[in-house]
């Protein structure tokens, strides 16, 4: 009886622990079981950064955090309708929708959230004499002909003069737009307007205009597919720099109001918004909203003009689906975003947010009901751009941001160095004028036409010989980002097993040898 009792007590003990460990009372699984499901739609062009971010929060902290990047436009409707708890834009709601529908007016409360930055890129394919092209260069004005119709050839001479150092070829240009409502087409087409507008006069829209040779395709998953499929040679698109990368193609280097070409890397896009402003009016319903012309015509010659960041929508009123159970979820989401989540932006083609705005975006996360009016502590925040003790002001990404090379100015030869997700340099002569060139063993390349022959270095200069080897192609690879190791749900999991496997087997081993110890003193 004294064994089987000091047996039932053990177990009991066994599971005491394992119950303590996954009911509420535990200090991890309190916080993961009070996170209930939350859902949001909109931007395509943070996507990849939320779907990053959504993995890590459901592998660490039991966070289901569901999202349909079906364009910004489609996003906001949602928001409107309260069939989404929050929504992703990059842009705010619009007064007047240039497709003529209703105005964008949300009937409960809401604050825009600046969630990361980065660069509308433009990613291409385009091979000269069977090589792939990835250094190319294009100015703002040579771009906006291109997507307008304008320009329809590679070898036009706007495209010549901006990359001397390459043959550009006899070949149609593909533009690729999108044919949803897209918030980088606004942020493309804002661009457009305000820095080109004799040339493109249509002024922001969600909505791409078809023209001639461009094909239409859906969500920024769709223009880069098009665009790095044997057949999208020739092709050229508008897309957030992160779908480059994780394709393995290159985009454009573009020309900035210093006179250099520059590729949306995390330090570029990181100084040009230096120069952006922020409605920093409490009151507005516009507040944390970005204007960028001062990103546009930013005189840093590091800066990549097309700069800018996404908005979370969230709600500071409970409506439609949304409720305080959810606004818990929501608000531990948004936490991790502002801080932890920073730190893969780079590795994902994005740039991290600067503490101005973490500290503004901290204040809307209070807002949100159910949030527990807890913004973010940025002494313990992990985010890249700061450290504790920086001022709101200072971004150590932009600090260290490095010049760009001397072969990026306007009117070298070029770099023959390839961007984002290239794997490989492009063949230089030094010449455009015709003919074709090898990449070198050491890292040069030689011209085998043209008006200057030899081998040429990546700022342009003749050198002596160098033995000569073939340039490849850019290979696709999807994103390999490090192992975040194993999350606190994960470590809960596994003592709750040790502790299962001690419940069961313990309590008969205890037992046994209490009865042959026993047997031995009769």
């Amino acid at each position: 009886m004294i064994h089987r009792r000091l047996a039932g007590l053990l177990a009991a003990a066994s599971a005491s622990i394992i119950t303590l460990l996954v009911t509420p009372m535990g200090v991890v699984p309190a916080a993961a079981a009070s996170y209930y499901p939350i859902s949001g739609t909109g931007s395509t062009w943070s996507q990849n950064a939320l779907d990053q971010w959504r993995s890590n929060v459901a592998k660490n902290y039991a966070m289901t955090i569901n999202y349909t990047g079906a364009g910004s436009t489609s996003g906001r409707r949602d928001f409107i309708d309260g069939t989404v708890d929050f929504a992703i834009s990059e842009i705010p709601f619009q007064s007047r929708p240039e497709d003529g529908s209703s105005p964008e007016k949300p009937t409960r409360g809401y604050a825009y959230m600046p969630i990361v930055a980065g660069g509308t890129s433009f990613m291409y394919n385009l091979k000269i004499s069977g090589k792939r092209v990835t250094n190319l260069r294009l100015s703002g004005d040579t771009i906006t002909k291109m997507f307008t119709g304008a320009i329809t050839n590679w070898n036009d001479a706007a495209i010549q003069a901006d990359n001397p150092a390459l043959a550009m070829p006899n070949k149609k240009i593909v533009p690729v737009i999108r044919s949803d409502g897209s918030g980088t087409t606004a942020q493309f087409t804002l661009w457009m307007a305000t820095q080109y507008s004799s040339i493109w006069r249509t002024g922001m829209t969600s909505q791409f205009p078809s023209f001639g040779n461009s094909k239409a395709q859906k969500g920024s998953d769709g223009v880069a597919g098009y665009v790095s499929q044997s057949y999208g040679e020739g092709a050229i698109t508008y897309v957030e720099y992160s779908y480059a990368k994780k394709a393995g193609f290159p985009v454009a280097k573009v020309l900035n109001k210093s006179g250099y070409y520059i590729e949306p890397t995390a330090y570029s896009v990181a100084v040009a918004m230096l120069s952006a402003k922020i409605n920093t009016d409490t009151s507005s319903s516009a507040y944390l909203t970005q204007i960028l012309t001062g990103v546009y015509n930013s005189t840093d010659k590091r800066a990549y003009p097309l700069s800018s960041y996404s908005y979370a929508i969230v709600p500071t009123e409970v409506g439609g689906i949304f409720n305080t159970n959810k606004g818990n979820t929501l608000g531990a989401f948004m936490r991790y975003v502002l801080c932890e989540g920073q730190q893969q932006a780079d590795t994902l083609g994005y740039s991290p947010l600067p503490m101005n705005l973490v500290l503004a975006g901290s204040d809307q996360i209070k807002r949100i009901p159910g949030a527990g009016n807890k913004g973010v502590d940025t002494a313990n925040c992990n985010n890249p751009t700061f450290k504790a003790g920086d001022s709101p002001s200072k971004n150590q990404l932009a600090s260290v941001a490095p010049q760009p090379a001397a072969c990026d100015r306007k009117g070298t030869s070029q770099c023959s160095t390839g961007t984002a997700g290239a794997t490989q340099s492009t063949p230089v002569t030094g010449t455009g004028t015709g003919g074709t060139a090898t990449t070198t063993t050491n890292g040069t390349t030689t011209g085998t036409t043209g008006t200057t022959s030899g081998t040429v270095d990546g700022n342009g200069n003749v050198v002596p010989g160098s033995s000569t080897g073939t340039a490849g192609t850019a290979a696709s690879s999807p994103f390999s980002l490090p192992d975040q190791g194993m999350g606190a749900s994960q470590w809960l999991m596994v003592a709750s097993a040790l502790l299962l496997v001690a419940a069961v087997v313990v309590p008969p081993l205890v037992s046994r040898r209490l009865r042959t110890g026993a047997g031995d003193a009769s």
